[in-house]
Order: structure tokens, then C-alpha cells, then sequence
């Protein structure tokens, strides 16, 4: 066999001759010319024949992919692990600190028998909708609903807008619902179809109605749907931050502590404006339980200017921005102090552990400059009352902010109790398309359940066919389809009697 360097140059040698052939000439040269051509289809033979089962596999292995990722079954699947993952998240506290797990859910007893702290923070429970292996089941899961609907949903649709005549009469023999009528005329059945919002087509001595094409494009956008809500489930994780503040009344902040946040979030943390907290306070009833608690917040730029201004309380956030402020918790901060006539000095005021006893905050009061003695304040709540102990730990008394008492020759005055707010705040760009998706997830489930019906009729000599089917709704189909046969029937009757009437009325004349 030949190289193809030395086929190349004998085939510009034969080209290039520059004298005409002459026949004798052209029958020496033929069989050379042949055998580069065999030499050719040779190669390319057993080149096609290497490489021809190679992408058959290929599309073969193709196929089986999306028939397996396309089955029912496995989307069934994938939504219930998706769900019991969802539960977990809501089950679980998210974003918690290491403390807070260790002590919630401790090794021993662990509960459930096996749910413990290492458990939750190893596999990511503790902020199981941004792990990537909840992403990955929703990216799969996408992937299924978008395999099904190219392979199921759009051949679906497109056989049901491919429609033909009947126009033998054993074609109704596969229908569910047929009948042979005596008489019949599809100029009197194109009306009651017509009057039941049927689209009829017409081709010589054969008919074809249909209605309800919109059940079938209904799956196709409860799938859309789907997608649409999973895209922005997967967007929001992305995107999205969580963050906490508590902040005393009278101060403002920026937006730092951020708890959780996509790895494409910084765009959304807020950098050129902030809050400000003008005031906190609690409502409580008379029986001195918190109804609700409240705070004044206003919105300002980096130079100090307020844009917004809201008071938000218990599920009515704050939203500004594409940010949310929620009102989740509250904390006693600080109690401002006068010693005899010294200056106002503000004292920070620490949470106290009562072994779960209740909420109670305190602070020490210095009454000599050497810090040598002083005085215990304690709160439970923002009503303003605080109790005095003095430096050997003996309670004094009550006093309420505006009021004053007498510990150890020492006239301490407090001026004011300064609670903070507990906000909660969240960003997530992808609400929107979650929201868009179950809007138009509402929407699509009604339309797939409009049913899709077909009517075929057929006349043939002195007798009528006529046949139907539906995809759902079977009985109020089959109510429908014996009206329009019996209005049909009726019709029919009419028009054999009236002919009948007028012979008799002729020959009574006659």
C-alpha cells in the first residue's frame, strides 16, 4: 500500500500533464488512476469503520443517560430527599453558633439516639440550604424536570396537535367511546361541537374536533415552574446573606456580623448606607408579660442623612434595598447613673446565667474613686425597675429610672435603662423568582387540568360514525359525547318528519 505523500505526488504528476490526452494515451494512464482511487476508498473505509462504532456507543450511551435521568421514579425520589432535607433545615436551628449545637444537642444522650453536634456541623445541617450537596441535588433534580420535559411533555403536545381523520370505519373500533348512527350529517354536528367551543376541521365526508389543548401545555409549564423556583432557590443561595446585630438604642451600625453568605454576596451587603436604632421599647400587658416589642429605625447614608424612616415590630420588618430588618430579639444594654452630683456615667449591663431561671442583666456601681465598694443593680426587664444591693450584698430596695435611693451615704440616682434591639437580617435576591415560579406553578397546575378531548366523524353512505376520547374526566366526557348524539339523533328525526308533514299537507290540498 502506498503513502499518501507518494499518492499525492503521483496525483499532481497525472494533473499536470500539459499535452492533451490522446485516447491510447488516457487508456495507459486509467489504471494507474484507478488504483489511487481504490487506494483512497480503502482508507477511508477502514477509517470509517474504526471510528463508526465508537460514536454509535456514544449516542448509545447517551441515550440510556437521559432515559435514566428523565424517569419518573427517580424524580419522585429526588423531591422526597429534597423535602426530608427542607424538614431538617426547619427542624434544625440554622447558623448557630459552635457553643449553641454542643449544648442543644451533646453527645451524650445524643438524641434520637445519633443526632449530635459532630453530626450536624460534619454534613452541614447547620446551614443545610447553602451546603453544596443540597445545590447539587437541586441542580439534579432540575436536570431530571428539564430531561422529562424534552422527552416526555413536548412529544406529548406535539402528538396531540398532529391530529388526522378518520376516515375508515374500523378507526373507531380502537376508541374508547364510538357509535354507528343510521342517520347523520356532519353539517348538523359541526354546530353542536361548535357550541361547546370545539375547533372542527372538515375534509370531504370526514370530521375532526378538539378542545382543551391547553391541559396539554399545562405540564409543560408546571415543569417550567419548577425550574423557575429551583433556579431561584439556587440563585438565592448564591447570592444571599444572613447576618445579626443587637444594637442599643441611640446607636447606629452598619451591617457587619454576617452570620451565613453565598460565595457571590458581597454585592448585596449594604456599603453606602446604614441604620440607625432611635429608640427601643417593649409593650407589656397587664399581667407584666411582653406583648411586643418595638423599634425606631431609620435609614441613613454615609453622610449622616436619613432616606427612610420605620418602626418595625414582630413580622413587621424593615426592607430597604433588597435587605430585611426583622425584630427577633431584645437585650438590656446599659443603665445611666448619677452619684450625689457627680457627671451621668453610663455602666454596660452583662447577662447573668440563672441556670435557665429567667432573664436577668446586672452591673456594679463604684461608690469610692479607689473602686475599692460598690453597689449591684439588677433587671429582669425594660419596665425600669432595678434592684439595689449594697456592698455587702443585702437588697436595699427598688428604684425606677427618674428615681433616686440612699446606699451607704451615697445618693445613687438612675437617670435611665437603655435596652437594645435584636435584629435579624436577611438578603435574598432569588425571593423574586421563587415567588414568579409559584405564581406561575398556580397558574400551570389549573390548566393541566383542562381536559383535552377529541371528537372524529365519519359519513359513510346511509351511515354515520361518530367516536371520541379524552385524556381525563372520563365520565363528564362521556355525558357530553351522548348529549351531542342524542341532540344529533333529534335533529335527524326533525328533518325525517318535516319532510313527511309537508307531503301530507300537499296531498291534502291535492
Amino acid at each position: 500500500m502506498k503513502s499518501k505523500k507518494s499518492i499525492s505526488n503521483e496525483t499532481e504528476n497525472f494533473i499536470s500533464i500539459p499535452s492533451p490526452l490522446t485516447p491510447k494515451r488516457a487508456h495507459a494512464l486509467t489504471p494507474h488512476f484507478l488504483h489511487l482511487n481504490s487506494e483512497r476508498s480503502d482508507v477511508t473505509l477502514e477509517e470509517s469503520s474504526q471510528t463508526k462504532p465508537f460514536f454509535c456507543s456514544l449516542r448509545h450511551m447517551r441515550r440510556r443517560v437521559v432515559r435514566l435521568v428523565a424517569d419518573l421514579r427517580l424524580a419522585i425520589v429526588l423531591l422526597l430527599v429534597i423535602a426530608l432535607f427542607s424538614i431538617s433545615g426547619t427542624f434544625i436551628e440554622q447558623g448557630r453558633s459552635l457553643a449553641f449545637y454542643q449544648q442543644n444537642y451533646p453527645e451524650n444522650p445524643a438524641l434520637f439516639g445519633f443526632l449530635t453536634w459532630k453530626w450536624i456541623l460534619g454534613l452541614g445541617l447547620d446551614h443545610v440550604y447553602s451546603t453544596w450537596w443540597f445545590l447539587a441535588l437541586l441542580v439534579l433534580f432540575g436536570t431530571s424536570l428539564t430531561a422529562c420535559t424534552f422527552t416526555r411533555q413536548f412529544p406529548a403536545l406535539k402528538a396531540a396537535r398532529r391530529w388526522k381523520f378518520y376516515d375508515k370505519p374500523r378507526n373507531f373500533e380502537k376508541l374508547a367511546l364510538s357509535t354507528e348512527l343510521e342517520t347523520g350529517s356532519l353539517s348538523s354536528l359541526t354546530p353542536l361541537l361548535e357550541k361547546r367551543n370545539y375547533k372542527v376541521f372538515r375534509e370531504d365526508n370526514t370530521l375532526y374536533a378538539r378542545k382543551g389543548l391547553i391541559g396539554r401545555i399545562g405540564p409543560i409549564f408546571v415543569h417550567a415552574s419548577m425550574l423557575i423556583i429551583l433556579a431561584g432557590a439556587i440563585w438565592g443561595s448564591l447570592t444571599g446573606f444572613f447576618a445579626q446585630e443587637m444594637v442599643p438604642s441611640g446607636k447606629a451600625f452598619a451591617v457587619r456580623n454576617i452570620i451565613e453568605a453565598g460565595p457571590l454576596a458581597q454585592p448585596h451587603v449594604p456599603k453606602d448606607w446604614g441604620l440607625r436604632v432611635n429608640r427601643f421599647w417593649i409593650d407589656y400587658t397587664p399581667e407584666g408579660e411582653i406583648d411586643q416589642f418595638y423599634s425606631d429605625l431609620s435609614v441613613i447614608n454615609l453622610q449622616g442623612q436619613e432616606l427612610d424612616r420605620q418602626t418595625i415590630h414582630v413580622n413587621k420588618p424593615l426592607r430597604y434595598g433588597g435587605v430585611t430588618f426583622y425584630q427577633t430579639n431584645w437585650d438590656i444594654s446599659a443603665v445611666k447613673v448619677r452619684l450625689n452630683n457627680s457627671p451621668i456615667f453610663k455602666l454596660p449591663m452583662a447577662k447573668l446565667d440563672t441556670g435557665g431561671e429567667g432573664r436577668l442583666w446586672g452591673t456594679w456601681v463604684p461608690i469610692k474613686p479607689d473602686l475599692s465598694e460598690g453597689v449591684s443593680l439588677l433587671a429582669r426587664d425594660l419596665k425600669g425597675t432595678l434592684l439595689v444591693y449594697d456592698p455587702a450584698g443585702q437588697l436595699v430596695g427598688a428604684v425606677r429610672p427618674g428615681m433616686a435611693t440612699e446606699v451607704s451615704d451615697i445618693n445613687l440616682k438612675v437617670v435611665d435603662l437603655i435596652g437594645s434591639t435584636g435584629l435579624q437580617i436577611k438578603a435574598d435576591p432569588g425571593v423574586p423568582i421563587v415567588y414568579t415560579g409559584f405564581g406561575l406553578l398556580m397558574v400551570s397546575v389549573a390548566m393541566s387540568y383542562v381536559s383535552h378531548s377529541q371528537i372524529w366523524a365519519l359519513q359513510q353512505g346511509d351511515k354515520f360514525y361518530v367516536g371520541g376520547k379524552t385524556n381525563r374526566a372520563q365520565v363528564t366526557f362521556e355525558r357530553e359525547l351522548m348529549e351531542i348524539i342524542d341532540q344529533l339523533k333529534a335533529q335527524n328525526q326533525d328533518e325525517v318528519t318535516t319532510p313527511a308533514a309537508e307531503s301530507l299537507v300537499s296531498d291534502s290540498v291535492a
